[in-house]
C-alpha cells in the first residue's frame, strides 16, 4: 500500500457548465495535495500576457468559435511539463476526444470526476451566477454568495453577469457540453477511470467526492 501512495495522481474533474466545478475543486484543493490547473485560468493568463498562443486564442474566441483541439491542447501540454512531480487535478480539458488522446499520451489519466447534475438544476443556478471578470473568481447568490452584495470579496470590484450565464443561452450551452463532451465521458468509461457522482446539491456531492479521494491521496495535515 506504501508504494501505491507514491504514485502521482493524474486526475480530472468533468461537469457541465453551473455543475459545481469551481467550488468542489476548490475543496480538493484544501484538502489534497495537488494542482489544479484550470484550462480558462490559464487561457485568461495567457490573453492578458499577450503570448504567441493567448493571441490566437482570444481571436478565435472574439469571433465566438470554439479554440481548436491543436491549440488547446499545446497550450496545456506545455504548463504539465512544469507540474511533471505533482499530483494533478484537469479542470476544463480535455473538452473532446481528440484533446483526451493526446493527453493519454503524455500524461495517462487515472481518475475522472464527473459531476452528474440535471440540467434543470444548472438553468436554475446559473442565473444566480455572477463572476469577478478579472480573476474569474465565480460566486452563486444561492450557495455561495459575495460578502457584500454585487462585488468580489478579495478586490472590492464590482461583480458582473455573462452573457452566457444569462437564461437565454444557458440551454444552448448545455446543448454544447451534451454533443461535445459526453463522448469524453464514454471514453473514460471504456479506460474503466470514470467515477460519477449524482446530486443536485454541491454541499451533498462534496462529501462523497471527499471520500473517494481519500482512498486516492493522503489528506494534508
Amino acid at each position: 500500500m506504501a508504494a501505491a501512495r507514491l504514485r502521482l495522481l493524474r486526475a480530472v474533474i468533468m461537469g457541465p457548465p453551473g455543475s459545481g466545478k469551481g467550488t468542489i475543486s476548490g475543496r480538493i484543493v484544501q484538502h489534497f495535495a495537488l494542482k489544479h490547473l484550470s484550462s480558462g485560468d490559464l487561457l485568461r493568463e495567457n490573453m492578458n500576457r499577450k503570448t504567441e498562443i493567448g493571441i490566437i486564442a482570444k481571436s478565435y474566441i472574439d469571433q465566438g468559435q470554439l479554440i481548436p483541439d491543436d491549440i488547446m491542447t499545446q497550450l496545456m501540454l506545455n504548463e504539465l511539463k512544469s507540474l511533471e512531480k505533482n499530483n494533478l487535478l484537469l479542470d476544463g480539458f480535455p473538452r473532446t476526444v481528440p484533446q483526451a488522446e493526446a493527453l493519454d499520451k503524455v500524461c495517462p489519466i487515472d481518475t475522472v470526476i464527473d459531476l452528474d447534475v440535471p440540467f434543470e438544476t444548472i438553468q436554475q443556478r446559473l442565473t444566480a451566477r455572477w463572476i469577478h471578470p478579472n480573476s474569474g473568481r465565480v460566486y452563486n447568490l444561492e450557495f455561495n454568495p459575495p460578502k457584500v452584495s454585487g462585488v468580489d470579496d478579495d478586490t472590492g470590484e464590482s461583480l458582473i453577469q455573462r452573457d452566457d450565464d444569462k437564461p437565454e443561452t444557458v440551454m444552448k450551452r448545455l446543448k454544447s457540453y451534451e454533443a461535445q463532451t459526453r463522448p469524453v465521458l464514454q471514453y473514460y468509461r471504456q479506460k474503466g477511470v470514470l467515477k460519477s457522482f449524482a446530486g443536485t446539491e454541491t454541499n451533498k456531492i462534496w462529501p462523497h467526492v471527499h471520500r473517494f479521494l481519500q482512498t486516492k491521496l493522503p489528506e494534508i495535515g
